[in-house]
């Protein structure tokens, strides 16, 4: 790996590999990857002449002082060693070469008609705070409101560091128990929104003959003043896909009202449309993983139940892992990092296994 990581270190210095966008962009990839392990090597190398050197000061030098300053070194670095040694099976685990991407994700409301729109909006503002504490840039592209609130569809774009490999985990059925606003009668409630996260594709991922797409325009609704009414800025992309692992060919239609300007909101929708065809397209490999690990974390089924927040018990439990929270207000508040920790932990452990680590 060190040898490797000195190749590559070479490689994205030069200019013919510079002008080649999509190996460039793969081997800058590698490179942050391997030096990452790189430095856990440094860090384990060092433990390791540490815990040397301290043994060979014990059993062959005489003076007290140097002695002590000896098994000082011993005691500080022996306990640092199990740890390290962890990281290491860890980091040497093949990550998902997607993880460093950005996202696009949709929450649509499912059963419960307007109570699961309001759910869908719980969800939709537990995930922007969540966003906001990491500092990354949330952008609405599309939504549908509800009758009494909430939404009966959302879509945005995510972007920022490693957002994929930490948001993965939210795609699947949540499921809310509750009392609603809109039940008169008291009666408690099971409604359910659907999460998709779904990595954005680089361009030269996908290959779209952007000639056949074909756009209209219109006013956008909602927010925005008067101009809203006045300019079309919405745009919609109808694109004719076929399918290379079906040979079915299907409609995609893409609506973006993100901005008030058209050309970005073309850009955008071109973005999605790019990122719904990856999605398709890499579904095959999505099931593959899946059906060869046991806990499906991150890959599983998009229609099974992952999580149930209930209300009356102020608890949120994953249901993939059986990790239960009962601070089920700080969670919908966007403290949600504990949870994808324990996910990662479990996916982590499961990719260990497979291999052979």
């Amino acid at each position: 790996m060190e040898a490797r990581y000195e190749e590559v270190t070479t490689l994205i210095t030069d200019p013919s590999v510079i002008a080649d966008q999509q190996r460039f962009v793969k081997l800058t990839r590698e490179y942050k990857d391997l030096g990452d392990i790189m430095n856990i090597r440094k860090r384990y190398i060092a433990c390791l002449d540490a815990i040397k050197e301290a043994k060979d000061i014990l059993t062959n030098e005489s003076d007290p002082e140097m002695k002590e300053m000896a098994r000082e070194q011993l005691n500080e670095n022996e306990p640092m060693l199990p740890s390290l040694e962890e990281e290491i099976k860890i980091a040497l685990v093949p990550k998902d070469p997607e993880d460093a991407k950005n996202i696009e994700m949709e929450i649509r409301a499912g059963t419960g008609g307007d109570e699961a729109c309001l759910f869908a909006g719980d969800l939709f503002r537990m995930y922007k705070a969540f966003c906001e504490s990491k500092g990354w840039n949330l952008a609405v592209t599309d939504v549908s409101e509800g009758a009494v609130g909430g939404f009966k569809e959302i879509d945005f774009a995510v972007s920022g560091e490693g957002v994929y490999g930490i948001m993965k985990y939210e795609s699947g059925v949540h499921r809310v128990q509750r009392v609603p606003v809109t039940e008169s009668n008291g009666r408690m409630q099971t409604s359910a929104a659907t999460v998709a996260v779904l990595p954005e594709a680089d361009p030269f991922e996908v290959n779209i003959n952007e000639g056949e797409i074909k756009w209209d325009t219109f006013r956008s609704s909602g927010a925005g003043g008067q101009n809203v009414n006045k300019v079309e800025s919405g745009v919609r992309a109808r694109y004719m896909w076929k399918n290379p692992n079906t040979g079915e060919v299907e409609e995609i239609l893409i609506e973006c009202t993100e901005t008030r300007d058209q050309p970005k909101n073309k850009e955008r929708a071109l973005a999605r449309l790019r990122t719904y065809i990856y999605d398709r397209e890499h579904q095959k490999y999505l099931d593959d993983i899946a059906s060869r690990r046991k806990t499906l974390v991150s890959t599983g089924d998009r229609s099974a139940k992952i999580r149930t927040y209930n209300f009356p018990q102020g608890r949120v439990t994953d249901h993939r892992i059986g990790y239960t929270t009962h601070d089920l207000q700080g969670f919908l508040g966007g403290d949600i990092q504990a949870m994808i920790d324990a996910l990662i932990v479990a996916e982590n452990a499961e990719r260990m296994k497979e291999a052979e680590l």
